[in-house]
């Protein structure tokens, strides 16, 4: 058959690679100066753009979307086109893609430290986002799909197969969690509240990493470590049943994130048993990957692109057995809120998804510019290096959290906590904090060193855009299932039910579980007592999200004698129904707020917010002192914000909406008299309204700047229900 001839376009791989590249440094040295916030919280005192709660998502943002997503797009596009036999299909696509994906992080580094956040981890961006990286998403997914259907190669890869998991997957994922309702261009509230909203949302967050941080690398593995090791994938067999299993069972293990909380028993018992299952699948991938390498071990010790593929898949096949460990609930009860989670996270993260991004970078390059890599030694020296930074990450934090949780945990003879003070754990884990700081410093050092490598490599090279290629035409063949063929090659042919199949084993595990929340009320229990917010408090509650407050401090207590001793009685789902969006966190930097209302005055809260450490001795939380000069603007939003709430459910009336600003004075006014009770605070107030007159500045009053809001907020939690006295 006569072969045709067609270019590959390298461009827009190229593109991804460097974005990836740069982006990596990027999120890295933000996650650098994060961890760094632990050691000294004050670094950045005073400037609330550099602060800790606002950082720390543009970290996480910067490397899963920047960093890991600009490697999977340079890797699924340089692999569909050699594994399809043809160019991809819409070069107008594939720009839209690569510009629009970087613009959406362009926003993201620009909205996120502005402290616009939606507080919903890993789904931080705003609404105009939102719908901005649907449609960027889109065009990824029509960009592919044409591609496989314009191929040249009849059966379809198992890389391809993971792609086109990912889109399908990822699709879902982000429309369904972030169906919101705006109150202005950067503010908007999730139509989902409390519970739901937390299942909704943890749903998104652990598919998330099963669909943007694995299954997709999933797909790079199965396509460059063959290439890298020069031979074929071990097992076929192993591949169709890693797939299949994965993507049906991975959907269903997100309630693992909420054991021991307000979320209904089933829903808990049905996230445990899925993630136990997700042991078979995970492995058999590992697997399939570690003896894909078999006869080829002795090019590990000299070619440092094995050496990162080789503890990538190690650090996968380690963290996917570890996630279904610590979904039992006697794990779980220990781990959770603790720094063994973010232990966790970063093997997987760091090992797995880091390793194979540089693997594939190292291998794709010289390839790419048609000449060697400037330096091996350096690519080794990266490896080593970006290993040991690894292990001085991880291993102090998982000691850090077994230390929590026992200390959390331990009481005296007598009944009471041996260690009531939380600040008493936080001491005594700094200084595995300050080796994560330096493990994390290795790790950097590392892609600095690629960085320098590429670079060189790069202008040593000849870049080779538009790369010239040849296969023959497809030929026609009949749809039906022929002679001799398995049911599987049948359907790797046709693309169409295979996309289909996927979206319906994608599917299921949401609908099952999702659904039955949304409509069965039975599920949460309604308390009469709870009230909405105050217009007051719903202010200070959008602030605690502005601030990221909800990275440090949960408001979730679970039915422990340790946390009800410690933090009063647990709680119930019924008194998180006005909550758009939850706020329950996910790790205790901090103690848990839940029951904070009324533990102290407004004038402990005033002086903690402003220096924390001068009420909280060794508190490595920083304080927020714009927010004592800030007036709160969004009251111009309140009645918009109250309506918004209205048509999502809360029970404001017309009235309510009516005397907003009214009720806000009388509320703001109360807590700037409970603070005039401290002379030291009349002192300061009536000289910085002299002050004010001398620069002939307008003077707020402190009932309406921010930090009175915020008061109003904490003041409220926890105090709808009558909670059990501790002592």
């Amino acid at each position: 058959m006569e072969k045709e001839q067609f270019y590959y376009d390298n461009k827009i791989v190229r593109n991804f690679l460097y974005a990836s590249i740069a982006f990596g440094v990027i999120g890295m040295l933000v996650g650098l100066i994060v961890a760094f916030f632990y050691l000294f919280p004050n670094m950045t005192d005073g400037i609330p753009w550099l602060s800790y709660g606002r950082l720390r998502p543009l970290h996480t943002n910067a490397v899963i979307f920047a960093f890991v997503g600009n490697s999977v797009f340079a890797g699924a596009y340089y692999s569909m086109q050699r594994l399809l036999k043809t160019r991809m299909y819409s070069n107008f696509l594939s720009q839209l893609n690569f510009w629009g994906w970087q613009l959406i992080i362009l926003g993201a580094a620009i909205t996120l430290p502005l402290g616009y956040t939606s507080s919903k981890e890993y789904a931080e961006l705003e609404w105009p986002f939102d719908i901005a990286i649907a449609l960027i998403w889109v065009a990824f997914g029509v960009n592919m799909i044409g591609t496989i259907i314009k191929r040249r190669e009849r059966h379809i890869y198992v890389a391809i197969w993971f792609y086109l998991a990912t889109f399908i997957a990822v699709a879902l994922l982000h429309i369904f969690n972030n169906i919101e309702i705006p109150v202005s261009a950067f503010k908007s509230y999730s139509v989902y509240a409390g519970v739901q909203d937390a299942l909704v949302q943890w749903w998104y967050g652990h598919n998330a990493v099963a669909f943007f941080l694995t299954t997709p690398i999933l797909g790079l593995m199965y396509y460059f470590v063959p290439k890298a090791a020069n031979r074929p994938v071990y097992s076929y067999r192993l591949s169709i049943i890693h797939f299949w299993s994965l993507i049906f069972i991975y959907i269903w293990a997100g309630p693992h994130h909420l054991l021991y909380s307000a979320l209904p028993d089933w829903a808990q018992n049905l996230g445990v048993i899925f993630s136990i299952m997700l042991i078979a699948p995970s492995w058999g991938g590992m697997i399939n990957g570690l003896l894909t390498l078999r006869g080829a071990w002795d090019k590990v010790r000299t070619d440092p692109v094995l050496k990162f593929y080789v503890v990538a898949i190690t650090g996968y096949g380690m963290s996917t057995f570890e996630g279904p460990m610590l979904s039992l609930k006697n794990v779980n009860a220990i781990a959770h809120f603790t720094d063994w989670i973010v232990a966790h996270v970063h093997v997987g993260t760091l090992a797995w998804n880091g390793f194979m991004a540089f693997g594939m970078i190292y291998w794709l390059i010289p390839r790419m510019t048609k000449t060697k890599l400037f330096s091996t030694g350096l690519a080794n020296f990266h490896f080593w290096i970006g290993t040991l930074g690894i292990i001085l990450y991880t291993l102090p934090m998982y000691v850090a959290g077994f230390t929590q949780a026992s200390m959390w945990k331990q009481f005296n003879p007598d009944g009471s906590l041996v260690y009531g003070n939380f600040l008493e754990t936080v001491t005594e884990i700094m200084p595995m904090y300050a080796m994560r700081a330096i493990g994390g410093t290795l790790y950097f050092v590392g892609i600095l060193v690629l960085v320098y490598n590429i670079a060189r490599t790069v202008m040593a090279g000849s870049p080779v855009e538009d790369e010239l290629a040849e296969a023959p035409a497809l030929a026609k063949i009949s749809n039906r299932q022929l002679k001799g063929e398995s049911w599987h090659s049948w359907l790797e042919r046709r693309p169409v039910q295979f996309t289909l199949l996927t979206t319906l084993a994608v599917a299921v595990g949401g609908i099952v579980q999702i659904v039955p929340m949304l409509v069965v009320k039975s599920n949460i229990p309604t308390i009469t007592s709870v009230k909405p917010y105050t217009p007051l408090e719903l202010e200070g509650r959008d602030l605690y999200i502005r601030e990221g407050c909800n990275n440090c401090h949960s408001q979730m207590i679970r039915p422990f004698r340790s946390e009800v001793k410690r933090y009063g009685e647990y709680s119930k789902s019924g008194e998180y129904v006005y909550d758009h969006p939850f706020l329950w966190g996910s790790k205790r930097t901090g103690p848990d707020l839940m029951r904070v209302g009324g533990k102290y005055n407004d004038n402990w809260h005033f002086n903690h917010m402003w220096d924390p450490q001068s009420t909280s001795t060794n508190s490595i939380m920083p304080g927020y002192k714009w927010m004592y000069d800030n007036k709160a603007m969004d009251h111009e939003h309140i009645e918009k914000k109250m309506e918004v709430m209205v048509t999502l459910g809360v029970p404001y009336t017309k009235e309510d909406i009516a005397n907003a600003r009214k009720n806000m004075d009388a509320q703001s006014a109360q807590i700037e008299k409970n603070l005039s009770n401290d002379p030291d605070f009349v002192k300061s107030y009536e000289a910085s309204k002299k002050a004010a007159a001398a620069r002939g500045e307008e003077f707020v009053p402190m009932k309406d700047r921010e930090i009175v809001a915020l008061i109003s907020y904490l003041q409220r939690l926890g105090t709808d229900i009558k909670v059990k006295k501790t002592e």
